[in-house]
């Protein structure tokens, strides 16, 4: 974050979770699939407040993968509050162990 308070936006798009690093935050940025309001952001070094409200132009859910639709599934089934916990996601898929 600058000294202004703000942060790069393909770097906010990164800690948010709406992409798995830089490189494909900037590539969403290119495609101009990422919007505050009904405005597309453009540059991936523009400086952005962190509470900007963003969305990603055609994503079906809020999480990187389906697997955090699972998870929110499972929270709800099972009625558990994750707020405010610290939680650990420990998948045996992909790069798994």
């Amino acid at each position: 974050m600058s000294k202004n308070g703000k942060c790069r936006l393909d770097q906010l798009l990164v800690e948010r979770g709406l992409a798995e690093n830089r490189s494909k935050a900037q590539a969403m940025i290119m495609a101009g699939l990422v919007l505050s309001e009904t405005r597309r952001m453009e540059k991936a070094g523009q400086q952005v407040s962190p509470d900007i409200n963003l969305t990603i132009k055609g994503a079906e859910h809020p999480w990187v993968s389906r697997g955090g639709m699972k998870l929110a599934r499972g929270l709800d089934h099972f009625a558990i509050d994750a707020m405010g916990k610290t939680c650990l996601d420990v998948g045996a898929s992909t790069g798994g162990f």
